[in-house]
């Protein structure tokens, strides 16, 4: 496994977060319910959008497969080496990458590092027939590298009961003129602590 050099994390006031990685594995900062309730909220949505940031400050997203099934406290993308996202991460590592599924009131964001790893094995490991569209030479594609987010806060909304706890909720607030209060589970949890840098 190799893994590209990337310059030093800026410090300063364009960087919106104000904490570093920290060497230890994200996962083992994570108590075990947090990754199980991630896993679950996940699980069933293939498509994640993940959030870089441009050289001019600009914020960018695309569409991005999350690979994979277990949650270890990374998050899997495969990714062509010389596309634009490589070269905005190459200047700022720190993304977002959120999840949403509006049929079931399920909404994620999670904020992390990206890196970017060559790793063929990995690569086999995590392949599937649909990245074939992006990677037509397959898994030995020589463009093939492996994007890891190595999460460090994870923030969830989730609506136990789904659409219909959330349309009654409305129509309550609207006959009785009262807010609109959530009905559902909504917590940030920081998996790294955040560190001031300057």
């Amino acid at each position: 496994m190799t893994i590209r050099a990337l310059p030093p994390m800026r410090v300063g006031p364009r960087l919106p977060y104000r904490f570093r990685m920290q060497t230890e594995r994200t996962a083992s900062l994570l108590d075990s319910k947090t990754i199980e309730k991630f896993s679950a909220l996940i699980h069933d949505i293939r498509f994640a959008m993940l959030t870089t940031v441009g050289s001019d400050g600009s914020l960018h997203s695309r569409p991005m497969a999350t690979l994979g099934k277990e949650f270890d406290g990374d998050l899997w993308f495969f990714t062509d080496d010389s596309s634009g996202k490589v070269d905005e991460i190459q200047q700022e590592r720190h993304v977002c990458v959120s999840y949403a599924e509006p049929e079931d009131q399920k909404y994620v964001s999670v904020s992390g590092v990206a890196q970017l790893v060559q790793d063929r094995q990995r690569a086999k490991e995590l392949w599937t027939p649909a990245a074939n569209a992006w990677l037509p030479q397959g898994v030995d594609d020589p463009r093939l590298a492996l994007l890891r987010v190595r999460v460090q806060a994870i923030e969830y909304w989730d609506t136990p009961g789904g659409k219909m706890v959330q349309l009654y909720g409305m129509a309550k607030a609207a006959l009785t003129g009262e807010r609109l209060k959530h009905a559902g589970d909504h917590r940030a949890s920081d998996v790294v602590p955040r560190k001031e840098t300057f």
